[in-house]
């Protein structure tokens, strides 16, 4: 421990935080070896487009010291590749957001980098979008995304406006490692305010996308005490859609998200105050966005009630409405290998190029070949970028544009009598019905996952809900030409269906994820309701028996 203590004290030299300063002294003072353990045994790691981790003081912490080092780690790369280069510096409305964004306009301009910092707390697409629209060498934003209140985090764009992958990430963590103390760091004080032109900027891009010209449609919305309000509320209003009904309760940035207990979309009852608003005002559509406004949920009116429709089902929905109202031979519509098959189907019925990448929108912005020109992406945890035309305006997932798109799709749908709803049943008699659901085991022992990992690649099961696993491809050899992974995927057989089952472990959080997915087909006249339950009985078959092959749930 005494080597953790002479860790912490040269911490606290350097730290410019008086609040991390005062948590480790109280620390140290009252003798906390396991909180002192928790802060020094080990280290954020800088991977997955960056950083995050819960705030506090040491080097497994969110802080100054290690916004400051990340912020002179990525100068030094920017710098080797465009020494005179400039960064976008975005930021959303968590705890200490603000402060670790000057921070790092500071470490950067200190290095001679060229940089724009954001004006105020804004969606994290658009500073994606800068990135292209300045030249910008990098883009920084400064968010958690939909983590716990106590989180934040550092992610990383580079010149082409996607989040970093290998190498950059590996080249700019071992940068992060040949920094020395911060308060030795030069610090400048030259950086650009971005004023409201850059913003009008994303809004006129999101212009261009396939927006129809269909406008009545009733919305209720909530940015989930995020930053998504102003910026989507203008998007709308620029479109000639209606104003939505706002969630009072959600409407304002708040970083203790005080009326959800887990501020994502996807989380059980998160949703929970908008279908109550969209109930009272009638409304056609529910829009949710997750605090830094890059994820888009959706839910739709049902006769049993609102229903909040997957990632899958958004997904499909979005991608046969732009590619509908795109052309072009050169079109490319990609998502991941967890996420839905539907969108192969959906592709080639529309004549367009499809392409599979491993998770992760980083990932997506790098499927295709040559002179693809990608229209549509999506990852099924609610990450969607949609183009038009001229392509892609944010090369990450955007749950603006996104928003904007299916308030189009919606208003389409009520002029022609129909519902997002009653398009989902469309698509299942057009393409079979796909059905998807996850498991999620999460773990206190990171051990757990690789333990489960290991015993089902020496002896996986050779059935999973009743159906015979025909094919298992272990990812981390490297399948369809896809970089390796650490995940396997199952190939069921069953005269009833096709159906897969992915399992990975999660790259930002101690989870072992798994991902479901049944494929039914829809006979002429049958009830798509009727075969919408039995495939939620067979992916709860498929649930119960992937827990017990697990052995952790």
């Amino acid at each position: 421990m005494s080597d953790l203590r002479s860790a912490a004290e040269r911490w606290l030299s350097q730290d410019p935080d008086p609040d991390t300063r005062a948590e480790l002294r109280a620390i140290l003072d009252a003798g906390d070896d396991a909180a002192l353990a928790s802060r020094f045994g080990v280290r954020l790691e800088f991977g997955t487009a960056g950083l995050r981790g819960e705030l506090g003081a040491g080097p497994n912490r969110m802080n100054r010291v290690t916004v400051m080092r990340a912020a002179a780690g990525l100068a030094a790369r920017v710098r080797r590749d465009a020494p005179d280069g400039g960064v976008v510096v975005g930021y959303d409305a968590r705890h200490k957001s603000d402060v670790f964004a000057r921070d790092t306009a500071a470490v950067l301009t200190g290095a001679g980098l060229r940089v724009w910092l954001l004006p105020r707390p804004l969606p994290t697409p658009v500073t994606a979008f800068l990135v292209r629209e300045l030249g910008a060498a990098a883009g920084v934003v400064v968010t958690a995304s939909h983590n716990p209140p106590r989180d934040n985090g550092y992610k990383v764009y580079w010149n082409d406006g996607a989040q970093i992958v290998p190498p950059v990430d590996a080249e700019i963590s071992a940068a992060i490692d040949a920094v020395g103390r911060v308060d030795e760091l030069p610090l400048g004080d030259g950086w650009t305010v971005l004023g409201e032109d850059a913003v009008e900027a994303y809004l006129a891009a999101l212009g261009n996308l396939p927006l129809g010209d269909a406008r009545d449609v009733r919305i209720a919305y909530t940015p989930m005490h995020g930053v998504g309000r102003d910026v989507l509320l203008r998007a709308l209003d620029r479109a000639g859609f209606p104003a939505p009904a706002v969630v009072a309760e959600q409407a304002e940035p708040d970083p203790d998200f005080p009326t959800v207990a887990f501020p994502n979309p996807e989380e059980p009852g998160a949703m929970d105050l908008v279908l109550a608003l969209a109930a009272d005002t009638g409304a056609d559509l529910v829009i949710a966005n997750d605090p830094d406004a890059d994820r888009c949920a959706l839910a739709v009116p049902t006769a049993d009630g609102w229903r909040p429709l997957t990632g899958d089902e958004v997904g499909a929905l979005l991608a046969e409405h732009v590619l509908r109202h795109t052309a072009g031979d050169d079109r490319l519509a990609v998502t991941t290998i967890v996420s839905s098959s539907l969108l192969r189907s959906v592709a080639a019925a529309h004549g367009v190029r499809f392409a599979e990448s491993l998770t992760g929108f980083k990932w997506i912005m790098k499927a295709g070949a040559a002179g693809d020109r990608m229209v549509f992406g999506y990852e099924e945890a609610l990450g969607y970028s949609v183009g038009g035309d001229a392509g892609l305006p944010v090369h990450d997932k955007d749950g603006i544009g996104a928003a904007l798109v299916a308030a189009a799709l919606a208003a389409e749908a009520r002029r022609d009598g129909r519902t997002l709803a009653d398009l989902l049943d469309e698509q299942a008699r057009r393409y079979g019905l796909h059905a998807t659901a996850q498991l999620s085991v999460r773990v206190q022992d990171l051990r757990l996952i690789s333990d489960a990992m290991a015993r089902l690649r020496s002896a996986p099961p050779a059935e999973l809900g009743g159906r015979a696993v025909a094919a298992l491809d272990d990812l981390a050899e490297g399948v369809d030409g896809l970089p390796p992974t650490d995940g396997l995927r199952f190939r069921l057989a069953g005269d009833e269906g096709a159906a897969r089952v992915v399992i990975r472990p999660s790259g930002t959080e101690p989870k072992l994820k798994c991902y479901l997915e049944v494929v039914l087909p829809v006979g002429e006249g049958e009830d798509v309701a009727n075969v919408r339950k039995a495939a939620q009985a067979a992916l709860e078959a498929l649930r119960k028996d992937v827990g017990r092959a697990l052995g952790l749930a």
